[in-house]
């Protein structure tokens, strides 16, 4: 079952990124909006992952700057998460096709 928000330490473990850099994103990308309760602690909906998913393959795999993940995110988000979920599926398609190789020998 999906849980409707998770906590920044969640978040970071999903991503294996330091918490800093989350709070770092939330202050450069618009697009990035966890929530907060009244003590200030940062809750990430489903919408948020969605955004550090794209952020993380524009930096990571485009090997674009912050600056230019920005104006990509700004400019094409539909294309930029239809082309991070094609690559995360063959990723996920290559690990499987890995399994199955190692299984046979």
């Amino acid at each position: 079952m999906e849980k409707l928000f998770y906590s920044i330490s969640e978040v970071a473990d999903m991503f294996q990124v330091n918490q800093s850099n989350l709070r770092f994103w939330e202050k450069e990308f618009s697009q990035l909006k966890p929530k907060r309760n009244a003590k200030g602690t940062r809750f990430y909906s489903n919408d948020d992952i969605q955004v550090i998913k794209q952020i993380i393959y524009l930096v990571n795999e485009q090997k674009l700057t912050l600056d230019g993940a920005k104006r990509k995110l700004s400019q094409k988000k539909d294309a930029t998460a239809k082309q991070q979920e094609v690559v995360e599926r063959l990723k996920n398609i290559k690990q499987d096709l890995l399994g199955i190789a190692d299984a046979l020998l």
